[in-house]
């Protein structure tokens, strides 16, 4: 009965993933295992890997961290991050209320990057960094689909989240991990599986003198189901590629900047 059990589970978890792939156009051959039926369950398939070479890192000192598109990027304006039009959000609550820490981003970039759910949902490094610190920041699962963002007023800084602190050359960068309607769990390299639990409060993470380096175009964490990742810099320190445009698809690892000094 139990292999009965098992092999009916099988096949329905291959044809949920078939109907995805199909509704969604995923392109299964850039999987590291294009074979469907190689994937014990929804999730593993969500978050497989990409074939070796499947995304070249490109020679910039800045690389894009996702496959998706451009949701919004440029400059803060002092502390105020754009959203959509009439919309915008603070540093300070993006961060979890840190004054301090959004003070190194006063009048610097950001980008927000949308991942949809055709897309990989692999996190990598845009730069080299050294890890200093996580935070997990409770919050609503609002859909983080264009439509929303134009909708729902400061929708980054209320939805759930993961605050990821990293030293680089440059500075600090601050990349976010936002959290979305279904979206499952979001996992670091570093911790696994940050949330669940949802303890409904703020948990900071110090990883200082822990000597956590990830090198450019490493992978530093994942999504189950599509959501949205949100990079800060401080002012000065990257120019963006001068193709991009709000809307513009985008892949992991192509050009997203170049230092600046």
């Amino acid at each position: 009965m139990g292999v009965l059990a098992s092999a009916r589970g099988g096949r329905l978890t291959q044809a949920v993933i078939r109907r995805f792939v199909a509704r969604y156009g995923v392109d299964v051959g850039e999987a590291a295992d294009p074979r469907i039926e190689s994937y014990a369950s929804f999730n593993d398939f969500f978050t497989r890997p990409l074939r070796a070479g499947a995304r070249p890192l490109a020679p910039a000192d800045y690389v894009c961290p996702v496959d998706g598109a451009i949701s919004q990027f440029g400059p803060i304006a002092r502390d105020q991050i754009f959203q959509a039009k009439g919309h915008a959000y603070s540093t300070r609550a993006l961060l979890a209320g840190d004054a301090a820490l959004a003070a190194e981003f006063e009048n610097g970039l950001f980008a927000t990057l949308y991942l949809s759910p055709r897309d990989y949902h692999r996190i990598h490094m845009p730069c080299a960094g050294r890890l200093l610190r996580m935070v997990y920041v409770p919050g609503d699962l609002f859909s983080v689909n264009p439509v929303t963002a134009r909708g729902v007023p400061g929708l980054f800084a209320r939805n759930e989240r993961v605050v990821c602190l990293f030293d680089t050359v440059r500075g600090p960068m601050a990349l976010v991990l936002v959290g979305a309607t279904i979206v499952g769990s979001m996992a670091t390299v570093w911790h696994g599986v940050v949330n669940p639990p949802r303890p409904g409060a703020v948990r900071r993470f110090d990883y200082a003198g822990q000597g956590i380096d990830l090198a450019q175009g490493t992978e530093m964490g994942r999504f189950l189901l599509g959501s949205t990742v949100v990079l800060l810099w401080p002012h000065g320190t990257l120019r963006f590629n001068p193709d991009w445009a709000p809307g513009r698809a985008i892949r992991m690892g192509e050009a997203m900047g170049r230092a600046l000094g």
